[in-house]
């Protein structure tokens, strides 16, 4: 029988730890160009604030607050060439258990929704065995990134009968879902920093429900 909802994920910070890739590479991008070393929590103060799900703009913002001014593509430039050609995707971790994503996949269509390139999506998901195994919908395929809910709206009239769930790990997440109208289950992991802060935006986004992790939905 053919599922009658499609659960949709965030790939970063839901099916995988980004800590050591996105997130380095973001600290190593404001290092290099200015000098001055960011923490995590500081990252994470500005995800919070809504509006930064791009890593490429977060690191232009974070230069630009530290007092220098950069053009865009070399940011980008700069930021792939730490996380792409010198490898730090290949530092994630996959997070849900073996057989989770099987199981979810005998009662719900199974889709994923994410800020990433295609190519980056692609490396990560042919990494784990996943690629070309669920509804894939990237960044390059939306006019307008998260918190618009371009993506989500996609994935709808792609599935017109079928009711839809997304899954997400920050306040951007939460508002491209309630702009589209799609229930929402937030991800705060047990050491995020600001996870007070992240599980109350996500009620105030009107979220279902707050897990500490992907695995804890199975």
């Amino acid at each position: 029988m053919t599922p009658s909802q499609v659960m949709i994920f965030d790939m970063d910070g839901v099916l995988v730890d980004v800590t050591d890739s996105y997130r380095e590479a973001i600290i190593r991008t404001v290092e290099h160009f200015t000098g001055k070393t960011i923490t995590r929590e500081q990252i994470q103060e500005y995800k919070n604030q809504g509006g930064w799900n791009n890593d490429w703009l977060l690191s232009q913002k974070l230069c630009s607050d530290l007092g220098l001014e950069l053009p865009y593509e070399t940011v980008v430039d700069q930021f792939n060439d730490f996380f792409l050609k010198q490898g730090l995707i290949h530092r994630e971790r996959w997070l849900p258990r073996n057989g989770l994503l099987e199981g979810l996949a005998q009662r719900f269509e199974l889709a994923i929704f994410t800020g990433r390139s295609m190519i980056e999506a692609e490396i990560t998901l042919q990494r784990e065995g996943w690629l070309g195994r669920l509804l894939l919908v990237t960044s390059d395929e939306v006019l307008n990134e998260k918190p618009a809910p371009d993506g989500l709206l996609k994935i709808a009239a792609l599935r017109p009968s079928k009711q839809l769930l997304y899954i997400g790990d920050t306040v951007d997440d939460a508002r491209c879902a309630r702009a589209a109208n799609v229930p929402f289950i937030g991800i705060a992991a047990p050491n995020s920093p600001k996870r007070d802060e992240l599980i109350t935006l996500f009620q105030n986004e009107g979220a279902i429900r707050v897990l500490g992790d992907i695995n804890e939905i199975g």
